[in-house]
């Protein structure tokens, strides 16, 4: 029972990706708005009703990439060794993700990477999708940042009153502001893709601004997250 319940996940796992990689060629080909779901079913060879067992809608197939990294953030903050603080994990995180060229920097210059991010940022229905991750996202960063609000209750951070609901507050504002620096850092290391410096190239001063950024958030909230 075991072994035919892995076999039908894997098949269903080939499918889904067979689906995702149709929707994907599709658009980057045609344009997003060009596709129908009826085209991508029949380049995946399946059926309509199949398709939409293993995606919601037209715009969750188009961002399938970018929500295999849903609550990342979060994530990090949680997983982070004992040593490090949460802005300190997040910001080796991105550095990483610099140094490996992960699309979500913005620091890739492969031509399909650089195409999905021009379709993204050319269709208002998916930039509309996307700030509903993004929004998503702040909120499972904020919970993540906002399990220390007991530490930053008794250390006496934020003042008379109810001191819990400030904490909470404090941990939202925190997650609203990396979630943004992240969002600018990345968008302006593609914008400069696109205006032709290469990824190797641009590294440095992308790794320099990275560290701008995330100095400005440390000073910020510095007696909270440190």
């Amino acid at each position: 029972m075991t072994e035919a319940m892995g076999l039908r996940e894997r098949k269903r796992e080939r499918t889904r990706q067979a689906i995702s990689s149709a929707a994907i060629s599709l658009f980057l080909a045609r344009g997003f708005d060009q596709v129908s779901v009826a085209d991508i079913a029949a380049a995946a060879e399946v059926s309509k009703p199949t398709l939409f067992k293993y995606f919601a809608s037209k715009e969750e197939l188009a961002l399938h990439r970018i929500a295999d990294h849903r609550e990342e953030a979060a994530e990090v903050v949680r997983r982070r060794p004992a040593d490090l603080t949460p802005l300190a994990a997040l910001r080796r995180r991105f550095l990483d993700g610099l140094r490996a060229r992960d699309p979500v920097t913005g620091l890739n210059d492969h031509p399909e990477v650089l195409a999905y991010h021009r379709m993204i940022f050319s269709s208002p229905g998916l930039r509309a999708a996307v700030l509903l991750y993004t929004e998503r996202d702040e909120r499972a960063l904020a919970d993540a940042l906002g399990a220390d609000r007991d530490a930053i209750v008794h250390a006496d951070l934020i003042g008379d009153g109810d001191a819990a609901g400030a904490a909470m507050m404090t941990a939202r504002l925190a997650a609203s502001q990396v979630v943004a620096v992240q969002r600018v850092l990345a968008r302006e290391n593609w914008r400069r893709l696109v205006d032709g410096r290469p990824a190797d190239e641009q590294y440095g001063d992308a790794v320099v601004a990275a560290d701008h950024a995330y100095d400005l958030l440390g000073r910020a909230y510095a007696g909270y997250y440190d």
